[in-house]
């Protein structure tokens, strides 16, 4: 096995906010992997999945979208940091990144929750062969499981109410495990996760000009795993709505089909998840070509 390297970088979006990202590849990849978080989750959670693919031939940026993790500011308190700028400025400037340190080679992308949803915001969107979705579905709460809605009612109305009375931003800590979150990034979600089409109808009424989601025709395999209590198959639907112009698959998963007790929300991209790690390459690996494979 080729020895892997691994490098933390720093590269700005286009108005100019320094983001934080980590490129990790072997001598002589034959394509490059773009993974795209969840909210809260720091590029650190996404290491295992981006060496395995690093392993099998990739060149992979992970990277943390603006106010989280390492692409923090010194304080959230009074940031201006809305969802939508994630996948406006973020996405397409990871991107970027990506093709300028792995040139000339087919570019794929592993979306997990938001990093999947948020495909249609990015101009450069169609430089991209193919999206690989993990976990993606819409954050409006009456499609969640039953037992999980009334705590990510309480979220909504108690915990994050809180928080940003008391902080200013939303707060790690013992219900909220993911990353601090900026105040506007809680408010834009609170808000779609009360609406039925999530965030279809600001698409149609044009508060999320510009975007490109009617644009994206590259395919996507959404895969979706029966205990995840958030994305699921109806939340994957609503997704699935505003991309009405992509080749659109959805694969639902059980965790005994990868002989693990539990995957939920997060666990795709956890240890002892290499098989399905193994089918999204291999799903990659039909859009890369004999020329490309020769070293």
């Amino acid at each position: 096995m080729n020895a892997i390297t691994a490098t933390d970088i720093r590269f700005k979006a286009a108005d100019g906010y320094e983001l934080a990202g980590r490129l990790i590849a072997g001598p002589a990849p034959r394509m490059a992997v773009l993974v795209s978080s969840g909210t809260g989750y720091p590029l650190g959670f996404y290491e295992r999945i981006a060496r395995f693919m690093a392993e099998h031939g990739a060149a992979v940026l992970t990277y943390d979208f603006r106010g989280i993790g390492q692409s923090a500011p010194d304080t959230l308190k009074g940031s201006p940091i809305d969802y939508p700028d994630w996948g406006r400025l973020d996405m397409p400037a990871a991107l970027e990144t990506l093709k300028a340190a792995a040139p000339d080679l087919p570019v794929f992308h592993i979306g997990h929750s938001i990093g999947g949803s948020f495909i249609g915001f990015m101009p450069n969107h169609a430089d991209i062969a193919k999206h690989a979705f993990v976990s993606v579905g819409s954050g409006y709460w009456p499609h969640h499981h039953r037992s999980y809605r009334p705590s990510v009612l309480f979220f909504w109305f108690g915990f994050g109410p809180l928080h940003l009375m008391r902080h200013g931003f939303i707060k790690q800590g013992k219900l909220w495990t993911g990353t601090h979150l900026p105040p506007k990034v809680f408010k834009t979600w609170r808000r779609w996760c009360m609406t039925p089409d999530f965030f279809g109808s600001d698409l149609k009424s044009g508060k999320l000009d510009p975007h490109h989601y009617n644009d994206v025709t590259s395919p996507v395999r959404s895969w979706l795993f029966s205990d995840d209590p958030i994305a699921t198959p109806r939340a994957s639907q609503t997704v699935r709505n505003t991309l009405p112009n992509a080749h659109y698959e959805t694969v639902l998963k059980t965790p005994a089909d990868y002989g693990r007790p539990r995957i939920g929300h997060e666990g795709a991209v956890r240890k002892g998840m290499e098989p399905l790690w193994q089918e999204i390459l291999e799903w990659f690996d039909q859009g890369v070509s004999t020329q490309d494979r020769t070293p």
